[in-house]
């Protein structure tokens, strides 16, 4: 059963040693994660960027029974449980799964993960135009016509990184 975890970030490798401690090795953790490209003092930096923030799945068969969530409550790097875990478990599961067919070579989410949709607003992760909130014009295979201000351009998808607001 999959379990949703709020971590401290300092803290992850503790609580993944503990988790091995406590549940043994058949656990596994699911942090999904962005990768890109920013430009700071005309340098190019690569980051890396987790999309649920301080929160990760794990899952384990024992999740199951509550008393092994119980016994887990006090372990290092461990802030809380969500709760509700149980009763979504399909929801939890479809998004695993979205997520991990998004992902490219690397382990990271690439930009078909968002449901792209005309007359939204999106704001860019990298590129030339990082930070700038821009208007979905038209979409095509490839690229995307897109209204930053007044200026109307057209950017590749596969380029450049962005999410929804």
């Amino acid at each position: 059963m999959w379990t949703i975890i709020k971590f401290d970030k300092k803290k992850l490798e503790l609580l993944k040693k503990d988790l091995k401690e406590k549940l043994g090795e058949d656990f596994t953790i699911y942090k999904p994660k962005l990768a890109f490209k920013k430009y700071k003092n005309n340098k190019l930096i690569n980051k890396e960027f987790n999309l649920l923030g301080d929160y990760l799945f794990c899952f384990h068969k024992k999740f199951e029974d509550s008393k092994v969530i119980n016994s887990l409550v006090y372990t290092r790097g461990l802030k809380y449980f969500l709760n509700g875990f149980v009763e979504s478990q399909s929801e939890v599961r479809s998004f695993i799964q979205k997520c991990k067919n998004s992902e490219d070579k690397s382990g990271y989410l690439c930009n078909q993960f968002y449901e792209l949709k005309v007359n939204s607003s999106y704001q860019f992760f990298s590129g030339p135009f990082t930070n700038a909130i821009f208007k979905i014009i038209e979409l095509q295979k490839h690229k995307i016509n897109v209204l930053i201000g007044d200026l109307k351009t057209t950017v590749n998808k596969k380029e450049f990184l962005f999410k929804p607001i």
